[in-house]
């Protein structure tokens, strides 16, 4: 992985606002639609030769006055002010509250986290860690991933299977969607110089090339809590999810629940778990 996180991703931002977007003239001969060194470190009150330093990782420690500029000239959201500090605390040595070590890797969920599975039933709800190992589901999850070979391996992982088993290019209808955001989870939820993290990533680039690697360089994309998914099932046909995700802090874990986007999707949920239609409800998407 880099070492110059933080200079990437000044240099990514910088060249993805235009400068409509921060209320400056276009203007002519633009080599490139984002804006210029000069252009963002006047907007944020620093000189260009400063913005440079950080740009090119010679200067990996700016005061929260700089960093706060540069958010605001770049009108980053919170999430994204919160990744710029936890990234200049990381090039600096770390800090133990924003890049404290990651929680011990577990490959097993709480008994009273399968109790909560078991009451979740039939919906397809499954626990992962935070690189994606499925620990512990539904039996409505594995009727929903079983036949597009999620559960095959002896350790199931989301982001191995989604990169590496063409089932799922064929399955997911919005597969570079879902892509991002199982990539965007795993950057952004652990110290980026995380041993497991950086073993997987490894492992994905090899196996995954640049459709892996790309995503796993960006740092602009940010995880969504909430979303939706369009699969193509072989038994049940076109579902249309949406996805829930539950966090469970001290253990590193979370808990995804798929629940049905329209009337259709629910009923076939429901022949495919032997049902009678209308045990599951369409939830109405939102936002």
């Amino acid at each position: 992985m880099s070492d110059n996180e933080l200079g990437t991703y000044l240099r990514t931002w910088r060249e993805a606002v235009t400068p409509a977007e921060a209320g400056l003239p276009a203007g002519p001969r633009r080599r490139t639609p984002g804006l210029r060194r000069a252009e963002l470190a006047t907007l944020a009150g620093i000189s260009v030769e400063y913005l440079t330093r950080l740009e090119q990782g010679r200067d990996r420690n700016p005061s929260a006055q700089v960093l706060g500029a540069l958010a605001d000239a770049l009108n980053l959201s919170l999430a994204d002010r919160m990744l710029l500090r936890r990234l200049t605390k990381e090039a600096d040595g770390g800090d133990p509250l924003v890049c404290a070590a990651a929680p011990t890797l577990s490959r097993t969920a709480r008994p009273t986290v399968r109790a909560v599975l078991d009451r979740l039933e039939p919906a397809p709800a499954v626990v992962v860690n935070w690189i994606g190992d499925v620990l512990a589901h539904t039996a409505g999850y594995e009727r929903l991933v079983g036949p597009i070979g999620l559960l095959d391996d002896e350790r199931p992982n989301l982001l191995r299977h989604l990169f590496t088993d063409e089932r799922a290019r064929s399955a997911y209808r919005d597969w570079d969607r879902v892509a991002d955001d199982l990539v965007a989870r795993l950057r952004h939820g652990v110290p980026l110089r995380d041993p497991h993290l950086a073993e997987l990533a490894e492992e994905l680039t090899v196996t995954a090339g640049a459709e892996f690697a790309d995503r796993f360089a960006d740092l602009t994309t940010t995880p969504r809590r909430t979303g939706s998914q369009h699969l193509e099932h072989p038994q049940a046909g076109s579902l249309r999810l949406l996805h829930e995700t539950l966090a469970l802090s001290d253990e590193g874990q979370r808990i995804i629940v798929h629940l049905p986007a329209d009337d259709a999707t629910a009923a076939a949920l429901d022949r495919l778990n032997g049902r009678r239609p209308g045990a599951l409800r369409a939830v109405a998407e939102t936002g």
